[in-house]
């Protein structure tokens, strides 16, 4: 029987989804749950729709809670994160109104820019705390870490605990996917693509249909008529109010897809968030401070499950595009399976940095995580990449180093902050950051 810990478990949507998968594989239904949070009503919410879900799967799997870390890992086998150091409040809103003060927009800020390097400096003190029990109570056991900035975190860990056991899990690569198969008119399952890079800044290096007599015909071209055409389902992508024009205007000039989301990429990169262009943000229908409206909305799905769980209505559940329970599944029955993870650049990816974090497919096999070569991918991408790794680099030099210069250079060379603005604004705006996220900080830091 497995254990699957869950670190960050009051993030009750996400548990909710990931131990649904996994009682829905027959190999590891029976796996025994430990639920971890320092929140103890989320944990016990946790609890309740964890019970719930396997109450309706007849499987013998169980649950335990705790508060105690370290406790929660003993003899675990597979570890999943979900925390978000700081929450919504105060730290996400910290994130996004001081830079507004200096007339700098986002529209995540989870991954890279000002924001992406805030959360990094808060994030990884706590995974580091991870890594040191995980070392001490179950060293074997596999890392399925869900938390952003994923390319940070992961870079982080593998920095300073190369032993341990890490995937960095997102669903960008299948999310996106499905938005292709259905904006081009392709059964998904006659897809065949390849996808390489880092988290939220990979491409589509191959899109092909696969023909009824095994031969393949290259999609690029048809999605770039698509392209071409007016209110097109192709712009208007998943989310009604967050259309793609962004990354189909990428596509034009740069003749591959990315990934992530146009509202992800647009701060990725200078060309497309300027204060000074509302014309802009306008025709790209980017939507200005994104993640906090999310947020809102994830609050709100929260308390109507807390409701459900209140007048007893069993909660539903459908497969999620999540990888854990695929990636636990073939660990533990030896069937194999490829998914897309983020790991340590081991050669994996020629042209970055060896120790930077890239996104690549992985086999995984009862033998544990396989990450594939990539040798493929056009030097203008990876040029590219390279401007947002700078940005990572940076961030974990300075948590490595205890060295707040790092921190600014980091600011200072992020594509979107440097586009809007001068350094003396950039380097006030790191201080104000800091000193208003006070305890959040590092301790070096406060």
């Amino acid at each position: 029987m497995n254990k699957i810990v869950f670190i960050g478990a009051g993030s009750t949507i996400f548990m909710k989804n990931i131990i649904g998968d996994i009682l829905k594989f027959p190999t590891i239904s029976n796996s025994s749950f430990v639920l971890m949070d320092i929140d103890d009503k989320r944990l016990s919410e946790s609890e309740v729709v964890a019970n719930e879900l396997i109450a309706q799967s007849n499987s013998n799997a169980t649950v335990q809670t705790s508060k105690d870390q370290k406790i929660a890992l003993q003899d675990a086998d597979f570890v999943i994160v979900t925390f978000q150091i700081g929450g919504y409040q105060p730290c996400t809103i910290n994130d996004f109104e001081i830079p507004k003060k200096y007339n700098l927009q986002q529209t995540i800020g989870d991954t890279l820019g000002i924001g992406g390097i805030m959360r990094g400096l808060r994030t990884v003190p706590y995974l580091w705390t991870l890594c040191e029990d995980m070392l001490s109570v179950c060293p074997e056991a596999i890392l399925l870490q869900y938390v952003n900035p994923m390319a940070i975190n992961t870079w982080a860990i593998g920095a300073k605990y190369p032993t341990i056991k890490q995937i960095g899990l997102c669903h960008s690569v299948q999310g996106t996917l499905n938005e292709l198969a259905r904006d081009l008119g392709v059964d998904i399952s006659n897809i065949h693509y390849q996808v390489a890079g880092i988290n939220h800044l990979a491409f589509f290096l191959e899109l092909k249909e696969i023909q009824s007599d095994g031969t393949y015909r290259d999609l690029y071209p048809t999605l770039k008529i698509l392209d071409k055409k007016e209110n097109t389902s192709a712009n208007t992508g998943a989310n009604e109010r967050c259309p793609n024009y962004v990354r189909y205007k990428f596509l034009e000039h740069f003749g591959y897809f990315v990934t992530e989301s146009s509202e992800h990429f647009a701060e990725y990169v200078p060309w497309f968030i300027k204060s000074h262009r509302p014309d802009l943000i306008n025709n790209f229908k980017i939507p200005l401070d994104e993640y906090p409206k999310r947020c809102q909305e994830q609050i709100t799905e929260w308390k109507n499950l807390t409701e459900d769980i209140i007048n007893k209505v069993p909660p539903k559940h459908t497969k999620s595009p999540e990888y854990a329970a695929d990636i636990i599944n073939s660990v533990s029955s030896g069937s194999p399976c490829t998914v897309y993870g983020n790991v340590i650049n081991n050669g994996y990816i020629n042209g970055l940095p060896h120790n930077a974090a890239v996104e690549v497919p992985c086999l995984i096999d009862g033998y544990g995580v396989h990450p594939q070569k990539t040798l493929n991918i056009p030097p203008p991408l990876l040029a590219l990449i390279r401007t947002n790794i700078n940005v990572q680099e940076l961030t974990v030099l300075s948590l490595m180093n205890q060295d707040i210069e790092s921190i600014y250079h980091a600011a200072m060379l992020d594509p979107h902050t440097g586009a809007e603005l001068d350094l003396d604004q950039i380097k006030n705006l790191v201080d104000e950051l800091i000193r208003e996220h006070g305890e959040w900080m590092p301790p070096w830091l406060q």
